[in-house]
């Protein structure tokens, strides 16, 4: 009880505290990489060493690979213009990441423009979530439950794991064809074959065991950070009610194990072990209302 004590109080002086600029960094990305032909560069040279070596991929190239990762899904969907929004979920996404193990990754957060219900991490810390999956959240307990997750793929380097498996490799061949072409055409945009091969890494590349772990170090890290760690519980309670052939979930549901699964695996790992934080933070008059 202590503990959680702390750390509201703690929480409740980081939200309060100046409002961190990550979200507008994480819209630069595209710029950056279509006006900076070094960057792109760098991150095909990256993506070529990955490849050639299937070595330990450093922190920094991590890096840099996940923010080709991030610029290619903002590319594809923009941040939602609105800027008090995306100063929200950064602070609860700063918080939650602050109480990790990692703190000092560069965390960034952005709720992008697409009526998808999904969530999405890349190496190096920038992590977005969909608005049409901030719509179905409640409260800021939930939110923070479902960052939670993310920041989990992150410190548990999954996605870094699936870009050296098999499939990763080759999804990175078609991405290093892509940038190549950029290159050499000198375009303003990135090539097809790129945003078709980064993506490809990206949804396809994480597996079931995968999903349960972020869950559960999420659920976790959530505690940690003085926050109700059963509100992840009710968001896959909330997406267990969605129709799959809803075409907003389909994606989601085609690259996640189900809502259902994924509870019944939280039921045998966690069950009642974390009910003494379960009088965590979870509603707050703070919480950024979905419109």
């Amino acid at each position: 009880m202590k503990t959680i004590t702390i750390a509201r109080s703690l929480c409740a002086l980081v939200l309060a505290a100046a409002l961190p600029a990550s979200a507008l960094d994480l819209g630069k990305l595209v710029d950056q990489l279509n006006e900076n032909p070094e960057l792109v560069e760098a991150v095909g040279g990256v993506i070529q060493n990955t490849i050639d070596a299937n070595r330990t991929v450093g922190p920094k190239e991590e890096a840099t690979i996940g923010d080709g990762l991030a610029a290619n899904l903002l590319g594809a969907a923009p941040l939602v213009r609105n800027a008090e929004l995306q100063r929200y979920v950064n602070q609860v996404g700063q918080w939650v990441a602050s109480r990790s193990e990692q703190p000092g990754i560069n965390w960034r957060f952005g709720v992008i423009d697409s009526p998808n219900v999904n969530g999405f991490a890349t190496p190096g810390g920038a992590i977005f979530i969909t608005r049409g999956l901030y719509q179905r959240l409640r409260d800021e307990a939930e939110l923070a439950g479902v960052l939670a997750h993310e920041i989990s793929h992150v410190l548990a380097r999954h996605h870094m794991r699936a870009i050296q498996a098999g499939k990763g490799r080759e999804a990175l061949g078609s991405a290093l064809q892509g940038f190549i072409s950029y290159k050499q055409s000198d375009a303003r945009q990135l090539g097809a074959n790129a945003i078709s091969g980064m993506s490809e890494v990206f949804v396809r590349g994480l597996d079931k065991d995968d999903e349960h772990e972020a869950d559960i170090r999420g659920m976790v890290l959530s505690a940690r950070a003085g926050y109700n760690p059963y509100a992840l519980v009710s968001v896959l309670q909330t997406l267990s009610q969605i129709n799959p052939a809803d075409s907003t979930v389909q994606l989601m549901f085609s690259t996640h194990p189900s809502p259902g699964e994924r509870l019944n695996k939280i039921d045998q790992i966690v069950g009642d072990r974390l009910e003494r934080y379960s009088d965590g933070v979870q509603a707050t008059s703070r919480f950024y209302p979905a419109r």
